[in-house]
């Protein structure tokens, strides 16, 4: 099995034992209702189960001070009013007589996660835990967190596996300060955290939460802090942070290890976020990390009380994890203008640190948020009544969610390949289809008929099975597919596929052309078709449907090319159907394409054609068949800076085309909407 489950029942044994409005929403219930939804979707029995082991003294030492641990040990056997008055000595804590137990075996269960996935058990995983733990620091519980979970996962895996980069992510709605004071002046552990901050007017109150706080020491630039200063971000706001903030770092950092402190307090209809990111933005999110690492991405719970959202949030990560497609996001694809200054800032920040931020082409100006001690009079840290409005906000996205997966199904083919000349040669993987079939000759023969060079024999038998898969992607048979066409015939094919999707059903359709391919002249330029040509002459937009981009040449201009126009385009274009065409003289390597196909799989849903020429190698299709399976993408190799001339490319192309294509944008402008 790729995905491990790590999970223990006394965990949900602790509980608030006196009245406290703050702390009565970390609950039980939050893990069992994650644990029921799981198995409903019948997502838990894919996975490999794991039960939670009790972390040893030792291992919680890797961070927490002994005298610290000893406290908690006493917490055992301890009357109720003195729990009570333990607890009043923290910020929004409370103490059982099982919180010592239920905390060793949430550390124990990401200590188990890592060693799965660093051993080569799983591929990846999910720990689901109480209490959480990103609050929590040497000597001192906060904000529900005993035990710094995550933190000293981290610590474990460079100690007990020898790792010297690992990435946190932290999307918590929650500043995790515990993790960046542990870390803060470490330059092997990057931190990166959103945060509902405010300008400082919401809980935790630090000043420390702000764009500008990068790190000490030699951990300068290792500590990203994105802090959002109005509620109510959504899909595209989380999705743009990722694409311009932390994707760029996290591609130049190269991580062993991607661990995720996953809070789902910042998804739609939490009282503590008050965000309307979807539950299935957390499974684009997931996607987005699992091509760095190898895909070894760990998630480790940690807040989330509104149940419903809680628990759909925690599906749509198991689904990801385990290579199910993601839902298509719902809603426009446009950032607030709050989130795009909260992005600027970011990037001003860390771009004296980090190659990828300067060589994107922006010039940001430093604007940290507003600070002020200053509390509002309503509090606004953990906790508190406000379920009700909640409720409301969230009941129609989450249900529209489950509509969503009624109509949406997970297809029982991902994946199908219709190769001819390579079949002898691949090797592909066991759960993907090799297709036999071809479309009826009479169709075939017709759409033959717009191309002369689809005329002879070769490129008409390939044409029929280049259509059948097609027809089988359109129809809902198969969520993902691989085809080759003949060298003189790639052009011809590319055109038939395109009007065959565009008359059959696809409203919305992205190709993404690699190579010496040109956009199809009689094509229709009404914003049903958006056309990306990669390794065109010159950088060009002829419209915000046609654009034409040199094929960068370094690893670092590819990323960037990828993360700064590629993907703000796809997203934004929200496509139903993506085709890729490695065409002639197309020079990608394969790692590069498969890192291509693998980020396109987010923005359709997964549905994803990719077209080779027969002379392209049999480990190509292969390498490709598995991303589109969902596995990880091989290594991209060392980071190696874009050239001027990328850069330059790249500038252009974005100040062309981010007045109507809003996801490119990276900071707020004047008249903007919120």
């Amino acid at each position: 099995m790729r995905t491990a489950l790590v999970y223990h029942e006394d965990m949900t044994a602790a509980q608030l034992l006196w009245e406290d409005p703050e702390c009565e929403i970390e609950r039980p219930e939050r893990l069992t209702a994650a644990l029921e939804r799981l198995r409903q979707w019948g997502l838990e029995q894919r996975c490999l189960q794991l039960a939670a082991r009790e972390a040893s003294e030792a291992e919680l030492g890797l961070v927490h001070s002994p005298e610290y641990v000893s406290l908690l040990r006493g917490t055992q056997t301890l009357s109720t009013r003195e729990l009570q008055a333990l607890s009043g000595q923290y910020d929004a804590v409370y103490f059982h007589p099982s919180t010592f137990h239920c905390a060793r075996l949430a550390v124990g269960a990401a200590l188990q996660l890592v060693d799965a996935v660093l051993t080569g058990a799983v591929h990846n995983g999910l720990a689901l835990v109480r209490p959480p733990g990103h609050h929590s620091q040497r000597a001192a519980a906060n904000g529900f967190c005993v035990f710094n979970n995550v933190a000293i996962a981290a610590k474990y895996a460079k100690q007990r596996h020898g790792l010297h980069r690992i990435l946190i992510v932290d999307w918590d709605v929650h500043h995790g300060q515990g993790i960046q004071y542990i870390f803060e002046d470490d330059p092997s552990v990057l931190y990166f955290s959103w945060h509902r901050y405010e300008h400082g007017h919401f809980w935790p109150y630090l000043r420390e939460s702000d764009a500008d706080a990068v790190g000490q020491g030699q951990g300068r630039g290792f500590t990203v802090n994105l802090p959002w200063n109005q509620v109510g971000m959504g899909n595209a706001d989380y999705v743009a942070a990722f694409l311009h903030v932390l994707l760029p770092v996290a591609f130049e950092f190269d991580p062993e290890l991607v661990l995720i402190s996953a809070g789902f307090d910042s998804a739609i209809g939490d009282p503590e976020g008050q965000m309307r990111a979807t539950p299935e933005c957390f499974s684009h999110l997931t996607q987005l990390l699992q091509v760095l690492a190898g895909g070894r991405v760990c998630a480790v719970l940690e807040g989330g009380y509104h149940l419903e959202s809680l628990s759909q949030s925690v599906c749509m990560v198991v689904k990801a994890l385990l290579g199910d497609p993601a839902l298509p996001l719902s809603g426009p694809m446009e950032p607030h203008h709050s989130a795009l200054e909260s992005i600027q800032s970011v990037r001003a920040a860390q771009t004296p640190h980090w190659t990828s931020l300067r060589q994107q082409g922006s010039t940001p100006i430093l604007n940290p948020s507003t600070y002020s001690l200053e509390r509002r009079a309503s509090p606004v840290s953990p906790g508190g009544p406000k379920f009700k409005a909640a409720e409301a906000q969230a009941s129609a996205a989450l249900s529209s969610l489950l509509d969503q997966l009624h109509l949406n199904p997970t297809l029982p083919v991902r994946t199908a390949v219709a190769l001819t000349a390579l079949d002898a040669a691949l090797v592909l993987p066991a759960d993907v289809l090799r297709q036999e079939g071809s479309a009826p000759q009479e169709e075939t023969r017709a759409w033959a008929r717009l191309h002369e060079a689809l005329a002879q024999d070769k490129a008409l038998t390939a044409l029929g099975k280049v259509l059948h898969l097609l027809n089988g992607i359109l129809d809902g048979q198969v969520n993902s597919g691989i085809a080759a066409t003949p060298e003189p015939a790639a052009a011809p094919t590319l055109d038939v596929v395109i009007r065959r999707s565009l008359s059959h059903g696809a409203r919305r359709l992205l190709c993404v052309a690699v190579g010496q391919l040109d956009r199809p002249a009689d094509l229709a330029d009404d914003g049903r078709n958006l056309w990306l040509n990669i390794r065109g002459k010159e950088a060009a937009a002829p419209s915000m449907f046609q654009v034409s981009v040199p094929l960068p040449g370094t690893t670092g201009g590819f990323v960037s090319c990828v993360l700064a126009l590629v993907l703000p385009l796809a997203y934004g274009f929200q496509p139903d159907l993506v085709l890729v065409a490695l065409g002639p003289a197309h020079g990608l390597q394969a790692p590069r394409a498969a890192l291509l196909a693998s980020l396109l799989r987010g923005p359709a849903g997964g549905r994803v054609l990719v077209l080779l020429e027969q002379g392209s190698t049999s480990q190509l299709a292969g390498i490709l068949a598995r991303v589109l399976q969902g596995e990880a993408p091989p290594g991209l190799g060392p980071f190696s800076m874009a050239s001027p001339e990328d850069t330059q490319a790249l500038i252009y192309l974005r100040g062309q085309l981010e007045a109507e294509w809003k996801m490119l944008q990276v900071a707020g402008r004047p008249g903007s909407a919120c």
